[in-house]
């Protein structure tokens, strides 16, 4: 036959290992158990020797608040099993995993025919873990196992798949094909033979224990394994018992049970334990004794007897396990319907089998709370059970059930509302702002609450609304109404549709607050060009009419709300300012104000500002203050200045200035400027000023410097002054020369006393005055003259006497003409001899002591006399004289002139000898050296073949020559010119004769020459020099060494050899020995030698060097 059943029993402690635990008994198909065996499932089987090993398995617990349910599908169709996990305690995601059989996990075979989903809801707190198999095919079917982790904690279900509809062919696994042996596993009832699975297991070898298992269907294994352990100890011979106790009992509830053992030696002492506990007579438990039987009884057994038993007689010891079976608890009288109105009280009554019994109350399916606050109350006597609601209401209505073990009893309970009656409806009222408002009601049942609303809003209570409820009366106080308190009320009785209603109207006299303004005298003061929006509270039930009025045409714009009223300017302007009037009306009466607008704008732009007064770099400007003053007064004035030329505007200063006149400063003298003015008061700054006419920074020059008198004669005085030191952008117009006879005026006498010496300005530096007096004395004075006004003047010193005086003559010799004066043949001669003297002096030209010649032109003046000849010839060179006569005073010059021409050709050209390849020429100098000397001469060679001359050499300087490298066998001529200062000579002489050069061979005589010895000892030519260095600074000791063969150079520092030291470093080029010392200190101080040696002997020479070291203050 095929069992399926499972069992759920509470473990006890038993043993060395025992533990308390949750097990499952599972009695699968396909194996016959012996009747008096019963298998516990405690994990995997493994074999029996590995049985007494402990085992570690995670501690059980409850995550799991939904199960996977076993289920049955037919082939090709779709299952889904679900799993739950509360995760309120939990603080991560718990791990599960999902088992087919005992040992393969499902989570590596995923794909068209099974998926594993994982979802978490957020407000329930709850992990849904889903397993769903698509298109199942038949070897689908078997035991499933759902495992879940959490830290320490374990819980685990098994469940089982049943596909329908399917043979046992070899059709395609799919997926979910996990072992072959597992497609046999399921045959038909019929065929199968009835077996004994703990006989096969008895005599089998542990080997064979997992074929057995998987051959009859044994997903335990480790479980049987190890009650065949237990059993095969158990079957030895006991030498206290000849009968141990069943492996378990049961026991109804209420029952009583015996527990039998044969001892095999009656006189054994005989222990009983329950848990552990030894057990002592008591009418309960209760020791028999019949020959060698041991009995206990137990009587009238209940829950709490379930539990495990043990006996021990002497050493020996043995165990059984007691399950108690409770009994069913029936419903004897079922509840009874009920139907009645709130506020009453109800009784559901109901009776069971059993005194004592445990039953459950619900509402709608939700267990009933029976706290100490809650509204329902239990009460049991006896086999009878009460639920009792002292005052009902509407929400107790429902379905009512009482669940017992046995079975389950229900009825409907329905309360309904007592009618209701108006005793006193709501009236309305018209109340004054700030009067209280009183509302109330009377209804019928009095018990009945109620809610009161405004418009449709709720109400409710607070410090300044008071809502009661006594008995019949409903009543809404409100201390001090508002405006806001007027409108619809309406009381709603709880639980009806019926409702009061009334209607509460406020009234208030209408008022303006001009207070929010929070302006001084209600005056508002607002800047031009903006808007003017002006909010002024009013009050008012029902709202009044307000109406604004102005004495003359206003640009307003009115508008009224409920709260209150605006006035609207959209661009303030001046006309705007003036008193406005607002009047409120209603049917409570009527209240009016005034209110002053004040527009200030910014004030007119001033008049364009005068320039008063130019200076160099400044000047003085006034100006008017603006017309209008904007309504607010003038604080102060900005300045801007800008070259007419330019648009960039410069402000002058960032403090305002208070005052109508200003002085700008650190201008550009001659460029021209304007200026303009902004006016500010506190409202902004007015637009700038039209600007001022043009106006030029001018400044007079200074005063001319070093005025002398440079010619007096009886009537006249010439003045000499050089310009001013500092003229400026104005430039110089000219100068004006004054002058004062002394005796009637001083230097120190006003200007308009002076005489004017000249009617028009001159431009010169020198100027006479004319007219004086004779042998008058007069102070002169000059002023320079720009378009600014006229400089201070410059004045002499002392006063001028006006005689002439005689004045020797001088003549003054150009530089160049001291020394003689040279030029070319048809040049021109130009020559300029300065000369003073007073009165104008007589000028004489002499040649040589002859009077000149009329070719040279002569021309004089008061202070110089020129000589002119428009083309020198070799006549005018000569000495010439100058003599200069004032009365009796002469003064004479002489002048050496010489004309210079090309020279002649040279004289007698000749050959004086042949040989070889060289030909000796000789010649006397030219006739004529163009009256300058000959300084060289250039010899030319023509070959007689093509006559075509070559310059040999040029400039050279003797009258006989050598020509050396001529070409063997050709015949040359040669010819020569002459040289100059001013150039070669015209023509050049040639040689009468040619010269031919043999063409046969010329034995050479070889002098003989006799070997000189040069070999000689070294000898210093130049000396070492005592020396002085700065310390830091690179030194220096040379000498000259001459010696054949070259010597070897030795340098010494007191006489010790110095060799390799970074801090010399020595040279040696043609003789010259030197040896540079880095960067000395005092300590390189001493005696050096330079010592040099070759084979004929050796010399050396010395010097001392100091290092000074240079301190500095």
């Amino acid at each position: 036959r095929v069992l399926k059943t499972s069992i759920s029993a509470q473990l006890s402690k038993e043993g060395k290992g025992g533990t308390s635990s949750l097990k499952t008994i599972f009695i699968k198909r396909n194996c016959v158990l012996s009747p008096n065996w019963l298998v516990w499932s405690l994990g995997d089987g493994q074999p029996p020797e590995e049985i007494d090993k402990q085992i570690e398995t995670p501690p059980l617990s409850t995550l799991l608040i939904e199960k996977p349910q076993s289920g049955s599908i037919n082939v090709g169709g779709d299952i889904n099993f679900v799993a739950k996990v509360e995760a309120k305690d939990l603080l991560r995601k718990p791990t599960i995993k999902w088992f087919k059989g005992k040992w393969m996990d499902l989570a590596s075979k995923t794909g068209k025919h099974l998926q594993l989903k994982e979802s978490f809801d957020r407000f329930t707190k709850i992990h849904t873990f889903e397993m769903h198999i698509i298109k199942a095919k038949e070897n689908y079917a078997g035991n499933y196992r759902c495992e879940v982790n959490y830290k320490d904690k374990f819980d685990s279900c098994s469940f089982d798949l049943e596909i329908k509809g399917f043979t046992d062919g070899q059709d395609d696994a799919g997926e979910l094909d996990f072992s072959g042996l597992l497609k046999h596993r399921e045959h038909k009832q019929e065929e199968v033979p009835e077996v004994d699975v703990w006989e096969i297991l008895k005599k089998a070898r542990p080997d064979e224990y997992e074929k057995i298992a998987f051959t009859y269907g044994i997903t335990d294994l480790r479980g049987l394994l190890k009650r065949l352990k237990k059993t095969k100890k158990e079957e030895k011979k006991s030498e206290a018992f000849s009968k141990r106790l069943e492996p378990a009992y049961q026991a109804d509830k209420g029952g009583k049970i015996r527990l039998v053992v044969d001892l095999a030696d009656p006189t054994v002492e005989l222990k009983w334990y329950k848990n552990g506990q030894e057990i002592r007579p008591t009418p309960k438990y209760i020791f028999e004794h019949k020959g060698t039987q041991r009995i206990m009884v137990i009587n009238n057994c209940q829950i709490n007897d379930d539990a495990a038993y043990s006996v021990t007689a002497g050493e020996e010891k043995c165990t059984t396990e007691l399950f108690v079976k409770e009994l069913p608890v029936n419903i004897v009288k079922m509840l009874e319907p009920v139907k009645t109105t709130v506020n009453e009280r109800i009784e559901l009554e109901c009776e069971v089998s059993e005194e004592g019994a445990k039953v459950r109350w619900m509402k709608n399916g939700v267990e009933v709370p029976t706290g100490v606050r809650s509204r329902y109350r239990v009460k049991s006597e006896g086999t009878k059970h009460w639920l009792i609601i002292d005052d009902a209401t509407k929400d107790d209505t429902g379905t009512y059930s009482l669940m017992a073990t046995g079975g389950t009893t229900e009825a409907h309970v329905q309360i309904d509302l007592k009618p209701l009656k108006i005793l006193m409806d709501l009236q309305s009222v018209t109340v004054s702002l700030g009067q209280p408002l009183k509302l109330n009601c009377e209804i019928y049942p009095g018990n009945v609450p109620g809610r009161w609303y405004k418009n449709g809003q709720l109400v409710q209570s607070s410090e300044r609304i008071s809502i009661m409820h006594r008995a019949k009366n409903h009543n809404l106080d409100i201390e001090s109404s508002t405006i806001q308190d007027a409108g619809d009320y309406t009381f709603v009785p709880e639980g009806y549709t019926q409702t009061l209603s009334a209607k509460v109207h406020i009234i208030d006299p209408p008022r303006v607050h001009l207070e929010a303004l929070n302006a001084q005298d209600n005056t508002v003061v607002i800047v031009a060009g903006n808007k003017l929006r002006l909010e002024i509270p009013i009050s008012g039930e029902p709202a009044p009419r307000v109406v604004w009025m102005k004495g003359e045409r206003s640009r307003m714009r009115a508008e009224t709300f409920a709260d209150h009223t605006c006035l609207t300017i959209d661009i303030a302007e001046r006309e705007d300012t003036g008193n406005y009037k607002i009047v409120l009306q209603n049917e409570a009466g009527e209240d009016t104000a005034s209110i002053k607008i004040k527009v200030v704008d910014i004030p007119d732009p001033p008049e364009a500002p005068l320039v008063t007064d130019v200076g160099g770099d400044w000047c003085t400007m006034t100006w008017e203050p603006p017309r209008y003053d904007g309504g607010s007064p003038i604080l102060g004035y900005f300045i801007e200045r800008k070259k007419k030329q330019s648009s960039r505007w410069m402000r002058l200063n960032f403090d305002l200035c208070k005052e109508t006149t200003f002085e700008p400063k650190k201008m550009i003298e001659g460029v021209p400027y304007e200026v303009r003015i902004f006016a500010v008061n506190a409202i902004g700054v007015s637009k700038p000023s039209e600007p001022s006419k043009p106006f030029i920074p001018l400044a007079v020059t200074s005063e001319p410097t070093t005025l002398v008198v440079d010619d007096v004669t009886d009537t006249t005085v010439t003045m000499k002054w050089r310009p001013p030191d500092t003229i400026g952008a104005a430039g110089l117009d000219g100068y004006q020369v004054e002058y004062c006879l002394e005796g009637s005026k001083t230097k120190h006498t006003a200007s308009d006393e002076w005489i004017l010496a000249n009617k028009e300005l001159t431009e010169k530096t020198r100027y006479t005055i004319t007219g004086l007096p004779v042998e008058a004395k007069i102070l002169v004075r000059v002023k320079a003259i720009n378009a600014a006004g006229a400089s201070p003047p410059r004045t002499t010193q002392h006063s001028i006497l006006v005689k002439e005086v005689v004045e020797p003559p001088k003549i003054r010799i150009p530089r160049h003409l001291k020394q003689t004066y040279i030029r070319k043949v048809g040049e021109v001669v130009n020559l300029v001899m300065p000369f003073v003297g007073k009165p104008r002096p007589k000028v004489n030209w002499l040649k040589e002591g002859q009077p000149i010649d009329k070719t040279v032109s002569i021309r004089n003046s008061d202070c110089d006399s020129i000589m002119f000849i428009r083309k020198a010839e070799r006549k005018h060179s000569g000495k010439y004289e100058l003599s200069v006569q004032v009365e009796n005073h002469i003064d004479t010059a002489t002048l050496d002139i010489q004309i210079v021409d090309l020279p002649g050709p040279p004289q007698a050209v000749k050959i004086e000898e042949v040989w070889g390849n060289n030909v000796a020429l000789d010649w006397s100098p030219p006739k004529d050296n163009g009256n300058a000397p000959i300084i060289g001469y250039t010899i030319q060679k023509a070959d007689k073949k093509t006559m075509e001359w070559y310059s040999c050499i040029e400039h050279y300087h003797r009258t006989c020559i050598t020509i050396s490298d001529l070409v063997v066998g050709n015949e040359y001529y040669f010819r020569i010119y002459s040289e100059n200062m001013v150039g070669l000579s015209e023509s050049a002489t040639a040689t009468k004769d040619s010269a031919l050069i043999v063409k046969e061979g010329l034995k050479l005589k070889i002098p003989e020459y006799n070997d000189r010895n040069f070999t000689e000892p070294p000898t210093f030519t130049q000396p070492l020099i005592n020396t002085f260095a700065i310390a830091g600074y690179n030194a220096t000791l040379n000498c000259s060494v001459r010696a054949n063969p070259r010597p070897k150079v030795i340098w010494m520092k007191n006489k010790i050899p110095i060799i390799d030291n970074p801090r010399y470093r020595m040279f040696s080029n043609q003789g010259v020995c030197t040896l540079e010392i880095r960067k000395p200190s005092p300590f390189d101080g001493g005696v050096y030698t330079c010592k040099a040696i070759n084979d004929l002997g050796e010399a050396q020479v010395d010097c001392k060097l100091e290092v000074k070291v240079i301190t500095q203050e």
